[in-house]
């Protein structure tokens, strides 16, 4: 009971309640009703602060969380600034790295030199101005990329800042990481004149004097110090192009026997040119040999030596060594080529393979996209393709209008002064697949004495070109005599002589004779077409239509492309009485030569026996407006005649 009594007494735990019932228990009076209106307001103001507290507290929330996002964003930004600081670190450490090229700084000069104007920094610029102008005089297929220093265009003078600055900075890193070159210099007065030294980093320099008034020749001679230490093969080429042959050849032969692996096989190219500038192509082709030797997949040395065996008459061995340059592609060493000309090349020795066996619309083909790029070395040999290669169809038409297209000699830079001669020799060789004996006549007549002028440097030109296509010339117009007396002259290794030696017997009328030199010119060069299909024609003019079919098969397999044997094929078919099978024949050598007279005229006689009458007539019509010769205009008028057409 005591601890009941304790439990309900005033003040203890739970008296509010007990007033309230209380309260509700008594009767209804007006100090009840005061107490429940005081405890209600008591409980409006607890509701009102606790609201107040939420609302407070919810604020407090909220910008606790503001603070702590922008505390977030402040951390990201400061993250992002650290790591642009770190990439542009990284950047600028990275492009001092790479960075190549020449500095030149302010010479060192005489105060009086200073006073007239030739201040250091201007002999630096003036020193600037000379190498940019051996550098843009040097032209290499040869790729930037593969010098061991390579300047690139990236040459100029620098003058240095005072203080600390981004730019001094800067300078450090790439005088720290990078790869530039670094020429410094000075100007002093001798006894008798000036001197200047420039040197490219701690190199040892000549010291280059004269006389004041040739300063200007004295910076040249600086320049090409220069050049010489920091770039040797490309002022061997400098030199090369510049016709200083023997210093040249000194540069290459250093380079061919010491040089770095990467420098060696150009040196071997280099010292190739040197020695065909000099006419001895022989000693050339074999440093082509010794290219190759040093890098077996560098397709150049396979490549220029093919140019090489063309102009000694080596067909077949050109025709190999074109190809393996073709199969090699930009594989190998193949990437010291400069990109930007390899497609020209590739594009060019395939045109040079396609017009030497007679595929002469796949050569017009190759040289319209040759002649649609930019690399413009390449396009002479383009349009002198395309004059042969309009002959080769038998298209005078054609031929004159590849003649008219060929650019002026400013067209394109690094033209030589042999492309005037380059260009008569193609027309000639043209006049002569077209039959135009006394054009051609002309023509070599101009070219002789140009190349006997040249002597030893040309003397090649006129063994392996030059003599046989005169002596062609002349077998054609009759003169037996003459003819055989300049193919003499020739030398027995070369395709062009054989081939002529035999096309002279045949015009003599010495089947026999020809008959020999043709079987040495199809054993020399077993590849290709021109023989056989000679061959073939000088037996179906004597009545052999098998034989000389026979010879047409030979010619046809190792040039689909090449029109003549399928045109004088159907001849022969024709002679067999089998003008049936010739509508086919000249139905293909029309894909090949579509404006050959001669193939229309054979072709609407084949359609004539066939019983075409009207086909027939259609072909003699476009054979009359085509190049014929005398007497096939009048056998075309006598066909016409019969069908009284």
């Amino acid at each position: 009971m005591a601890e009941e009594d304790d439990a309900t007494a005033p003040g203890a735990a739970g008296s509010d309640g007990l007033a309230a019932q209380m309260a509700m228990a008594a009767p209804h009076g007006a100090a009840s009703q005061a107490y429940l209106h005081k405890h209600g307001m008591l409980l409006d103001l607890q509701i009102e602060n606790l609201k107040k507290l939420d609302e407070y507290e919810t604020s407090h929330l909220r910008w606790r969380r503001f603070n702590d996002q922008m505390r977030g964003v402040l951390q990201m930004m400061a993250a992002a600034v650290a790591t642009l600081i770190v990439i542009a670190i990284g950047a600028a450490l990275w492009s001092a790295h790479e960075a190549d090229g020449v500095i030149i700084e302010a010479f060192s000069v005489p105060p009086d030199f200073a006073a007239k104007g030739l201040s250091g920094p201007v002999i630096a610029k003036r020193l600037q101005d000379r190498l940019a102008a051996l550098q843009a005089a040097t032209f290499s297929l040869r790729a930037p990329s593969s010098y061991a220093n390579d300047w690139g265009d990236d040459i100029k003078v620098q003058i240095p800042d005072t203080g600390v600055s981004i730019g001094e900075l800067n300078r450090y890193l790439r005088g720290w990481l990078g790869h530039e070159t670094h020429i410094t210099g000075e100007v002093w007065r001798t006894s008798d004149g000036i001197a200047v030294t420039a040197r490219a980093g701690d190199d040892a320099s000549p010291v280059i004097a004269g006389r004041e008034a040739e300063f200007d020749k004295l910076i040249q001679s600086a320049a090409e110090a220069i050049y010489r230490r920091t770039q040797p093969y490309r002022y061997g080429i400098y030199l090369l192009q510049a016709g200083r042959l023997d210093e040249a050849k000194a540069i290459f032969a250093s380079l061919a026997r010491s040089g770095m692996h990467a420098d060696r096989a150009w040196a071997h190219i280099g010292l190739a040119a040197v020695l065909e500038a000099r006419g001895d192509l022989r000693a050339g082709l074999e440093e082509y040999r010794n290219a190759a030797g040093e890098a077996p997949d560098f397709p150049l040395a396979w490549g220029d030596g093919a140019n090489t065996e063309v102009d000694l008459g080596r067909d077949e061995d050109a025709l190999i060594d074109t190809r393996k340059a073709l199969s090699l592609g930009l594989g190998g060493s193949g990437a010291a080529i400069n990109p930007y000309y390899m497609e020209s090349f590739a594009l060019g020795a395939k045109s040079s393979v396609a017009v030497s066996l007679g595929d002469n619309t796949g050569t017009l083909a190759l040289d319209r996209q040759l002649q649609s790029m930019e690399d413009r070395k390449s396009w002479e040999n383009s349009f002198e393709n395309d004059l042969v290669a309009c002959a080769g169809m038998h298209d005078a038409h054609c031929a004159r209008r590849a003649w008219a297209r060929l650019p002026s000699a400013d067209a394109y830079s690094g033209t030589s002064a042999g492309v005037a001669l380059n260009r008569e020799g193609a027309l000639a060789l043209a006049q002569t697949r077209l039959g135009q004996w006394r054009e051609a006549e002309g023509t070599l007549g101009l070219i002789a004495p140009e190349v006997d002028k040249a002597g030893k440097p040309l003397a090649w030109l006129r063994d392996t070109f030059v003599a046989p296509l005169q002596a062609l010339t002349r077998a054609e117009l009759g003169d037996a005599a003459r003819a055989r007396a300049l193919i003499a002259t020739t030398p027995l290794d070369c395709e062009l002589c054989l081939f002529v030696r035999g096309r002279i017997e045949e015009a003599a009328k010495n089947r026999r004779g020809a008959a020999y030199w043709f079987a040495r010119a199809d054993a020399f060069a077993p590849s290709f077409p021109f023989v056989d299909a000679e061959w073939g024609k000088m037996l179906l003019d004597d009545g052999d239509a098998s034989g000389a079919i026979a010879k047409f098969e030979i010619a046809n397999r190792r040039s689909p492309g090449f029109a003549d044997p399928l045109e004088y094929w159907g001849e022969a078919l024709i002679a067999r009485n089998r003008s049936d099978l010739a509508l086919a024949k000249f139905e293909e050598a029309d894909k090949n030569a579509p404006n050959w007279g001669r193939l229309h005229l054979k072709w609407g006689e084949a359609l004539k026996w066939s019983g075409h009458r009207d086909e027939a007539l259609k072909q003699f019509d476009i054979a009359s407006q085509l190049d014929l010769a005398p007497s096939e205009k009048l056998e075309i008028m006598r066909m016409k005649g019969e069908h009284g057409g």
